[in-house]
């Protein structure tokens, strides 16, 4: 595998493990106060699939490019080093947020899944694809439902999703931010560009809120959100890391 290849798959599992890595904790964070309990199992077992998920990408990363086991990986980094999309990072405000973030950060991984498992330049990351989408449209399916539902529904639970979707769909964009690797995924065949899974997501999210009387934001100002995969992150995430990595702290070499 020539060295500008591996570099581009690397940064390719980081970033996609540490954003599922982060949005399984935001999403363990509903575990006992869901607005019904439905939900509050519902987001429980979204955050236990995500943190598997996060596990197998960090786990590709030891077994096939000799990098650190996924605990150092997960739990040992500096916050600097995460490759997550600020929209992970940001704290849970309400249910209708969270539920938002969910539909948008879900559907976008769908699509890249999707995509991940007709290449056969990285064979593990194939397979890894294939099967994480027998969970991943369970994701959909419930985001999609409540999605519906609700917004036509109340008056306030129409006006609460489309405040949220006002303010997580900038964060979205920026899923689909260029980076230095895009050309040598796309001519190798790995994932087409990151404007094509934008178009193809962009079809995905319109084709459930024309069920709705949700409307995605004119001139969304996205750049804001940019840079969270080459380290440039909100606030949010040193905190996280930091609650998230406490009791390992308090001994590496502890065996559980």
């Amino acid at each position: 595998m020539k060295p500008e290849l591996k570099s581009a798959l690397i940064d390719l599992v980081f970033r996609l493990g540490d954003d599922d890595f982060i949005l399984g904790h935001r999403h363990s964070e509903w575990i006992g106060i869901g607005p019904i309990l439905e939900e509050d199992i519902a987001f429980s077992s979204m955050a236990q699939d995500e943190i598997g998920h996060a596990e197998a990408y960090y786990q590709l990363l030891h077994e096939h490019f000799q990098l650190p086991d996924p605990d150092t990986l997960g739990f040992e980094r500096p916050w600097q080093e995460f490759r997550c999309a600020h929209l992970v990072e940001y704290p849970n405000k309400d249910y209708a947020f969270s539920l938002v973030r969910h539909f948008l950060y879900d559907h976008a991984e769908h699509i890249r899944l999707q995509a991940l498992q007709k290449q056969d330049v990285f064979k593990p990351l194939k397979e890894l694809a294939k099967r994480l989408l027998r969970e991943e449209k369970y994701h959909v399916f419930h985001a999609n439902t409540w999605i519906v539902q609700l917004s036509n529904g109340s008056e306030e639970a129409r006006v609460r999703l489309q405040t949220a979707l006002d303010e997580a769909y900038p964060m979205a964009l920026a899923l689909f931010e260029p980076n230095e690797h895009e050309k040598t995924l796309v001519e190798a065949k790995v994932l087409p560009s990151e404007n094509e899974l934008q178009k193809e997501w962009l079809r995905a999210i319109q084709k459930v809120l024309e069920q709705t009387p949700l409307k995605l934001p004119e001139n969304p100002q996205w750049e804001m959100h940019k840079g969270g995969r080459v380290g440039k992150h909100t606030p949010h995430l040193e905190a996280i890391i930091e609650e998230m990595t406490e009791v390992r702290r308090l001994d590496p070499q502890a065996e559980w």
